[in-house]
Order: C-alpha cells, then structure tokens, then sequence
C-alpha cells in the first residue's frame, strides 16, 4: 500500500512540477508515513482533515515547492487558511508557471481573498493557455466570473452590520457549526466536532483509530439572568450517538428539535425530537412527503407548526438542492412537497432555510444568483394577499463573504442573527458568530407570548390553544413545559388572537390579542396561575397592541367559568347528542395518490370512501354518524384492526371543524387531552 501510494504521489507530482522532482529517499519512515495519509485524504478530498499533516511536513521540509502546492489547494476549502493558501501557490507560480490549473487555482485563492480584479484576469490568462476547455470547466470558470463581479458590488455598498464572535464557553479550539435558537434567544442548540465528540477519534466504521476523525454531536446551552449563554453540555442520549448526529433546525418554542441523519440506505433523511420536561425523545423520522430516497438535510419549522420548509435534492427541481415546503395534514404527517419556484431556487444549490416566527420573512443560503461566492445569505417575503415570494434579495456584505455563508438563523425581534464561520481571528475551526442587526430593511410584525403556567405556584405542563377569533380557526395547540411550566408562542400581525390555558381538573383561563394594528414587534410575558380553588368569576382580558408601547408588566389573567358561548365551558353534554347539519366521520388516510392505498385489513368495517379536499384524496370509513360517541366506537373497532392512526372528523353546515371548535360551541363534551 505504501509503495502504490508513494508511486501515485511521485507520478502526479512528477506531472505538477515536470522541471521540480520531488526526493524524499531521505526523509524519516514517519514523514513518508505521514505522507502516504495525507495524500490518502487529499485523494478522497478531505483536504481540511489533511492541512495539519501537511503543514508539518511543510514546517520540516520548507522548501519543498510540492507541499507549498498541496497546503494551497487544501486551503482554498478552510476559511481561515485562504490567506496562506493565496501565499504559497502564488510562490507556486512565480517558480514554475506550468503547473496544471495553477492559473485557475490562482484565480479561486485571490476571489477568497477579496482579489476580485486579479481573479478575473488570471481567468482570462488560463483561458488563453487552454485552448480545449471542457464545458464543466467551462461552468466553473463562468461561475467564478460572476462571482467576482457581484463581490464587487456588494463590497463597493457595505451594510451598517457588526459580526462578533460570541467566544467562550460556547467556542473553543474544535468546532461549532450550525447555531439554531428559540425565538426569544434563550435557547441555542449547535453542533460540535471536536474531543469532547463520543466515541473519540474513530474511523469509517466507528471503530476507534488514532489516526481517523470526530464525529458530529449536538450540545445546548441556554441564557442565564444576566442573558450571558452557560457552559454548553451534550444534549443528551437519546440524541447524541457515536456516529454523526447533526442538528439543523429548532422550532421557535424550542420544544422540538430537528436532526439530519444518514443510516447508509438513501442520501440522508429529516428526524424530529420532542421536549418533554427535561428529556428529549428518541429522533423519529418525518413521516409524509418530506423525506425521500433522496438526500434531505435541512428544514424550518413555521411558528404554528403547520408548514416545513426543507431542502431536498430529488430530482423534478431546477438543479442540485431546491427548497421546498410542505403542509401538516390532518392525520399529523407532512403533506406533498411543493418547489417554491425560481424567485427562490436557481440551477445552482439552495439550501438551509429559515423562517422567521413571522411566518413572513424567509432566509435560505444559494450558490446562485447575486452571489459573492460559494453559498451567500438570501432573503425573500411573502404576500399573503396573494400567496406568492418576493424576488430573493442577498443580504449583502459584511453578512456575506467569497466564502460559503449558511445556516442563518434569526431572533423573532430581527435585532440579531447567528451563523458559523471559519475565520482567521477565530479561536477553532468553525465558531459561532453573532450579526447585528440581524436584518436590515425590513421590521417582523408579530408578537412574541411567553410565559409560565403553575398550579399553586408549581410550574406545571398546561395545554395552551391559539385560535384566531375573527375567522372562527385553529392557530396553534402548544404545551407549557412539564419542568419549569414556561411556554411561548409567536403571533404574527393582523389578527385577533384568543388564547385558551387549560390544566386537568381546573377552569380555562383565556386570554384575547388584539394584533390587529400591530405595525412591528411586540413582546407579551402573560404568567398563569391555576388554583386548587379557582375563582368562580369571569374574566376575559383584551390587550390591543401597535407595537409602539413600552414593554409591559405581565397580565394577570384570573379564572374563567363559562357562559354559553365559553371554550371552556363545562357542558353537560355526554356525547351522545344529534345536532342539525353536524356529522363526523372516521378518517384513515390522506393521500397525494389514492391509488397507491391498500385497505384490505378493514374489510367488514365499513364502506371506504373518498372525498377531494385541498388536492388531497381523503380516506373515511363507515360512512356518516350523527352523534360524537356512536363515531368513537367506529374509531376505536379501526384502530383494533389495525389502523392505529384513524381520528374522529367533524363536518359542520358543509365545512370541516375541529373537534375544539365544537366543544367551545358547546356542541359535544368537552375533550381532555
């Protein structure tokens, strides 16, 4: 092996540097060994992985023209060695200008280095020496082009933007990528690669190797009173395993956590993780049409949980990796993928999208477009006047770099953004760095509720629903956390929000959010406390906010008993009553393409028929019933043969309704969770 190698190694440096022959007959067995790995990672492009061993056969051997080379090429892909990838293969140059690609790999180091008029010109150099141009080269070369020229626009107009390395205990000497946070920053989860990573050093198959590499782990820390983030800690077992796990995206409550995995059998797929309490649960993979044989690797959860936008590379897009969305559909799995066209996804990568808790503004990283270079940051808004995505806009420099710049994420407020970067003044490889302000340009409208639910002033898990009162619907079904009772939701402007407090066994507390003239950002800190003798009076507060005032005191929000019309309202119906134009039925399945489902298992329980809704064909069985309690034991004969996820649909004067809908309504019992 070591002898193929070293003849691999003289060979190609033999074709590098024709008139420059390369003599190690008397270096140590140890550096020839050294060698033969590096040139095993340069081979299968762990240039990064090869810079240190490269580096000290440089350090011992300084004047060796081959490893000056090889310490260029491998810097060109570790942000915090462009400058001396530009200073050793432009030493490279000046000492034996034949050497293949030089002109081109010459042309990337000084477009890493902000070079951009001395990149364009040795372009033009290495297109009049080469003559046959293959048309994938051909691409890259036109690609560098544009790159340079929108770095110099983007440079020539710099944003008023501070970036900031947030330091220790969060960075160190290894590395620290892929920041996601709660909206209200209190919370950041990350992934780290470095001696702390379980399983130490490892090789391809887990198997313990001095000379292999750290795999990826997820760690967490979270906001002290003096909002300084703690000392970070891995986030758990159930998570963390001795191969890769990656986190990617954090719901905006931070109660859900979103992992990329890759098991060998597909291209890698999207996982989720609950918080229950203190203990996250084992990742499950995303159900639906989100994930695919495909490579998925990237998501952002919408702040009311309805809508995922990921990245995928399978095939029907417009090149590489598209960005796309996908619909949380009525039996809890994710609806068909949509492309979200070519005002967001070019024939280059896109990936990494973030939505703001606004549901409104869209960050995501693309190689192409206006980019400076690599993957630059892109904003795009929606209309929800006419559903459709504003031209995508890069966010501009300093936020942008040559570099690949991705995996941004932002504070519901907009006065902060996160991403990582290697860069010359960090303290490891990757480090975390903070962007203020965050987004320029543009204001969320929304409001930021948060609070903490108690009984008898013990933090307890309550059930908080969100509906928007105006429109009669559904925005949001949350949970207060089981340890600390905390609890946050994001609203967006232009609504008037009810929220519902419940505890087993208490009265409701209901809140009501006027947002309707809310004209920016806004924060709530509502806490509720639920008692073991609640009071026997009403109480319904509305608070209207324009976003302009002060930043209040929490609300007090007393106990509610209901009237009529309450949500809350403790009816006595029993389930068994008949309600004009109210029926319900029992569903077990949604799908894109009906034809492809089987349900032979239910034979003898029913007719199987299927209704059209939202370009969805949807599945019920047994046909209408009358009465809450007669579809309940349909449900519970389908699930006993074998359809563990068929649900109870409710069908009021035409339309669907949630089965909450019609308890506030004080149409059927009411349903504790």
């Amino acid at each position: 092996m070591l002898k193929f190698y070293m003849f691999l190694f003289l060979t190609f440096s033999i074709g590098i540097f024709a008139q420059n022959k390369m003599n190690t007959s008397k270096w140590r067995k140890t550096e020839r060994d050294s060698m033969e790995r590096a040139h095993v990672l340069f081979e299968e492009g762990h240039y990064v992985i090869a810079i240190p061993i490269y580096e000290q056969l440089l350090k011992n051997h300084p004047n060796e023209l081959y490893l000056k080379y090889v310490n260029g090429l491998c810097g060109l892909y570790r942000s915090d060695k462009h400058g001396e990838a530009l200073k050793y293969l432009t030493e490279v140059y000046e000492k034996n200008k034949k050497t293949s690609e030089i002109e081109f790999d010459l042309a990337k180091a000084n477009h890493l280095n902000y070079k951009f008029d001395e990149a364009l010109q040795l372009i033009e150099l290495y297109k009049t020496k080469n003559k046959a141009i293959k048309p994938a080269t051909q691409k890259q070369l036109q690609l560098l082009v544009d790159y340079c020229n929108n770095g110099k626009k983007l440079v020539a107009n710099p944003l008023p933007a501070t970036i900031t390395n947030i330091g220790v205990p969060l960075n160190t000497e290894a590395s620290e990528y892929v920041p996601v946070i709660s909206s209200d920053e209190s919370v950041m989860i990350y992934t780290y690669v470095g001696k702390k990573s379980l399983g130490g050093l490892q090789n391809g198959v887990n198997q313990p190797d001095p000379f292999g590499i750290y795999y990826e782990d997820v760690f967490i820390t979270h906001k002290d009173d003096n909002g300084k983030f703690v000392e970070p800690k891995e986030i758990g077992p159930t998570i963390n395993s001795i191969s890769n796990d990656a986190a990617v995206a954090l719901s905006p409550d931070a109660q859900k956590l979103f992992i990329y995995k890759d098991d060998g059998n597909n291209g890698g797929d999207l996982y989720m993780s609950s918080l229950t309490g203190a203990d996250w649960s084992v990742p499950e993979r995303l159900s639906g049409d989100v994930n695919s044989s495909s490579w998925e690797g990237s998501c952002s959860l919408s702040s009311d949980g309805k809508i995922l936008y990921f990245s995928s590379e399978r095939g029907g897009g417009f090149g590489g990796k598209d960005i796309y969305y996908s619909r949380m559909q009525p039996d809890g799995t994710w609806g068909p993928a949509v492309n979200m066209g070519d005002k967001v996804n070019t024939a280059y990568d896109d990936d990494a999208p973030f939505i703001h808790p606004d549901n409104r503004i869209l960050l995501y990283s693309s190689k192409g477009k206006n980019s400076m270079g690599g993957y630059d940051i892109f904003r795009t808004v929606h209309n929800f006047n006419d559903s459709t995505w504003s031209d995508a806009e890069n966010m501009g420099y300093p936020i942008n770099s040559p570099d690949d710049d991705i995996y941004y994420v932002l504070t519901a407020d907009g006065k902060t953004g996160y991403y990582s970067s290697g860069k010359v003044e960090g303290q490891g490889l990757q480090d975390i760095y903070r962007i203020s302000p965050g987004l320029i340009g543009l204001t969320p409208y929304l409001a930021l509720l948060k609070g903490t639910v108690t009984l008898d002033g013990i933090p307890v898990e309550g059930k908080v629903h969100v509906e928007i009162e105006n429109k009669n619907a559904n925005y949001a079904n949350i949970s207060s956390n089981a340890t600390n009772g905390k609890y946050l939701v994001n609203l967006p402007a232009g609504e008037k929000y009810r929220i519902v407090y419940r505890h087993e066994g208490q009265n409701d507390q209901e809140k009501v959010l006027d947002l309707t003239s809310l004209s920016g950002y806004n924060e709530q800190v509502i806490d509720i406390n639920f008692t073991s003798k609640p009071d026997t009076a009403k109480v319904v507060n509305t608070i209207t906010t324009t976003g302009n005032e002060p930043k209040p005191d929490p609300v007090p929000v007393k106990n509610t008993t209901g009237s009529d019309n309450s949500p809350n309202m403790s009816n006595a119906k029993t389930g068994n009553e008949e309600t004009a134009g109210l029926i319900f039925k029992v569903q077990i399945a949604a799908y894109k393409m009906p034809e492809n489902y089987e349900y032979k298992k239910l034979k003898g329980l029913g007719k199987v028929e299927k209704m059209e809704l939202d370009g969805i064909a949807r599945f019920t069985i047994g046909g209408e019933f009358k009465s809450l309690n007669t579809a309940t034991e349909h449900c519970n004969k389908v699930k006993t043969a074998g359809q563990s996820d068929a649900f109870i649909t409710a069908i009021y004067n035409g339309k669907r309704i949630y089965l909450d809908e019609l308890e506030k309504m004080g149409l059927i019992p009411v349903q504790r969770k």
